[in-house]
């Protein structure tokens, strides 16, 4: 089969690689019709990077057709359509009974100090091939797949389940109830643009997004979402300009969709770029013993939150010595809510929603391009420099690329 294969920091290529196979009687094998690129694939060619081996099979946003099941795969079989879940849970264990499948205790890789594995995404987590491919193994596909309907709707209406929209969803859940709140948004990528109709969705009075790009203010501003665009020499007036929308409060919860590589870090930019291409055996304990995430945007929402208030980390970070202003935070006495999103604890609520022909979220107006898989590499460089109003890319295994005239 052919599938997405990361080749170095920056460089990913289309390869040739075996199609898997069903290995335990929880499997499934998964015909991939839709698989897109997530902003924490860009991770993987910077601060992530030496975590990656050659020819790793990447991409953990996928859904598509049942090709085959394991035995005691029994909700769903060969042709049923479905979407796969980024995180790898087995639903029987205290973690997944507790609503905690990112922590799954069957799928943990205690090897890396880790949480659940996930497709296509590193060692830290597996090493587990991924689904920008023509063919996806899925373990504990018993319990991780979810059966949508072919109602012969494009892909895109329940593609999102795999990661962003739960993701978002969870996000904003983790501020409590937002009936009537203020909420901040820091970044209008995918899970930025999502959270922020989440957010209006559960009754938010108002919801103001933040991002430096004209395309993303513009889409969030259709969906009812206030833009504030952000100059990256001015972040500071970020809480300025909210602390006037909101009577000099501040928000009652700050959703962070950025992560570790927010702009506005030059050296550390720099430095991650430089760790991220040496030697695995280099850059690998660099990481993890000197890694340093760009806190630009946690500062942010620490200086918009109000006192009492709630920030809800969606974006990735990794480091492990990161500067946080604890002074800061221990005075304004917020809420810090983090971590991997838990999949298949939201998926049941989401499905009516996203099922709903009224599209109550817009998840059909959020893709912006839809590729042939054998043009990945230019779906990457495309995304990763915001170039051609690029907001969401999703890869198409099917599809014949155009003509070169």
């Amino acid at each position: 089969m052919r599938a997405v294969t990361w080749q170095g920091a920056g460089r990913v290529s289309v390869e040739t690689v075996p199609d898997p196979t069903i290995i335990e009687p929880t499997d499934a094998v998964v015909r991939i019709t839709s698989t897109a690129i997530c902003g924490s694939d860009l991770h993987l060619h910077g601060p992530l990077a030496p975590f990656c081996t050659q020819g790793d099979v990447l991409g953990h946003e996928a859904m598509g057709v049942v090709e085959e099941v394991g035995r005691d795969v029994r909700h769903v079989g060969p042709g049923d359509r479905v979407v796969v879940p980024f995180n790898i849970s087995c639903g029987r264990c205290w973690m997944c009974q507790h609503g905690l499948q990112s922590q799954c205790e069957t799928t943990q890789v205690r090897s890396e100090g880790r949480g659940a594995a996930l497709f296509g995404y590193t060692r830290l987590y597996g090493a587990v091939p991924g689904g920008q491919a023509e063919l996806l193994r899925v373990p504990h596909a018993d319990y991780g797949l979810v059966p949508v309907p072919d109602d012969g709707s494009p892909d895109e209406r329940y593609l999102y389940l795999s990661d962003i929209l739960p993701t978002a969803w969870q996000a904003v859940r983790l501020g409590g109830d937002v009936a009537g709140a203020t909420v901040v948004v820091l970044g209008l990528g995918p899970v930025g643009q999502l959270a922020a109709r989440v957010a209006l969705h559960l009754g938010a009075m108002r919801v103001v997004g933040v991002d430096p790009v004209a395309e993303r203010l513009a889409m969030a501003e259709r969906h009812g979402v206030e833009p504030l665009a952000l100059p990256r020499s001015a972040a500071a007036d970020v809480a300025a300009a909210v602390a006037d929308v909101t009577q000099g409060r501040g928000a009652d919860l700050v959703v962070d969709a950025v992560g570790m590589e927010a702009d506005g870090s030059p050296v550390l930019a720099a430095g991650h770029r430089a760790i991220a291409h040496l030697p695995s055996a280099i850059g690998d304990p660099l990481t993890r013993n000197l890694g340093v995430d760009r806190t630009d945007a946690l500062s942010i929402a620490l200086s918009t939150v109000r006192r009492g208030g709630t920030i809800s980390l969606a974006g990735v970070y990794g480091g492990s010595v990161d500067p946080v202003d604890l002074g800061t935070f221990f005075d304004k006495q917020p809420a810090l809510r983090a971590g991997q999103c838990n999949v298949r604890r939201w998926t049941d609520e989401l499905l009516p929603l996203v099922a709903d022909d009224a599209d109550p979220l817009g998840v059909l107006d959020l893709r912006t391009h839809r590729l042939p898989l054998t043009e990945a590499a230019r779906g990457y460089a495309m995304f990763r420099d915001k170039e051609d109003g690029c907001i969401k890319v999703v890869l198409d295994p099917a599809a014949v690329p155009a003509p070169v005239d």
